[in-house]
């Protein structure tokens, strides 16, 4: 698998720490032009300072709410005005509100679906119009979960966006193929990161009920992403990967 991406230009957002972060830093560290993405100014500042320490002039941050359609147009007309063009990108922010179903808010139901429904959404829409004014198509990619696959307790609402964002991901072949622009999405199973690990047990527990005996890492993630951004993947569209370690074979709870 070929992972040049010299002269390539990619946003990916919610990207501050955790997965996002490992995704920004292996997409500079293999020659792209990056604009990172939070919605936390600190965490945007310091993730750049990071990998630009390690690969000069790689990154640019902009913080915002990403799923306000005015903020997604900036970050695109930013991307193409700082680095020329617009090539890839990682729809990977969005937001987990954990509540039972019976009692669960319309204010938590709907903020759940603005963050992850409508900010990939209209990302995506922005993009792919950008990739199609320059006429060399493009990758778009989103963040789906494991829960968009298996009935997970107290995420009715966030596993839903989960799946949509795959019904989107294949529903955008009918309408950007032509154009030559991929979209896909990964379903990372646990994964260990900054916040799920202030859960103390939770390492122990996943290392326990996934059957390759550990969560994902972040690389384990930006690995599969960085194949569907680049040119190895170009016959891949409209395609899901789910990467947990067979949890969603066997799926038993954490809960038990």
């Amino acid at each position: 698998m070929s992972n040049d991406f010299s002269q390539k230009v990619a946003i990916v957002t919610g990207a501050g720490q955790g997965i996002g972060f490992e995704i920004c830093c292996q997409l500079a560290k293999n020659g792209a032009k990056v604009l990172l993405n939070d919605i936390d100014q600190q965490l945007t500042d310091h993730a750049v300072s990071e990998i630009n320490a390690k690969y000069p002039d790689s990154c640019i941050g902009l913080s915002g709410d990403c799923a306000d359609i005015n903020f997604i147009r900036e970050m695109v007309k930013t991307a193409v005005n700082k680095f020329g063009q617009l090539n890839m990108v990682m729809a990977n922010a969005g937001i987990t509100l954990f509540g039972d179903f019976l009692t669960y808010s319309p204010d938590a139901f709907y903020k759940v679906l603005h963050t992850n429904l409508g900010g990939s959404f209209f990302l995506a829409q922005e993009a792919s119009k950008q990739m199609i004014s320059q006429g060399n198509g493009g990758s778009i990619l989103f963040m789906s979960s494991v829960t968009g696959h298996q009935a997970h307790k107290n995420l009715a609402a966030y596993g839903m966006t989960k799946a949509a964002l795959e019904m989107l991901a294949k529903n955008l072949v009918i309408e950007v193929s032509q154009y030559k622009i991929t979209v896909n999405a990964i379903a990372p199973g646990a994964t260990a990161t900054e916040r799920t690990l202030e859960d103390k047990d939770y390492n122990k527990v996943w290392s326990t009920i996934t059957p390759m005996g550990r969560p994902a890492k972040t690389s384990d993630i930006a690995n599969a992403a960085l194949f569907f951004l680049s040119p190895s993947s170009g016959h891949i569209t409209g395609q899901s990967l789910v990467i947990d370690g067979g949890w969603t074979s066997v799926s038993p709870s954490p809960y038990d």
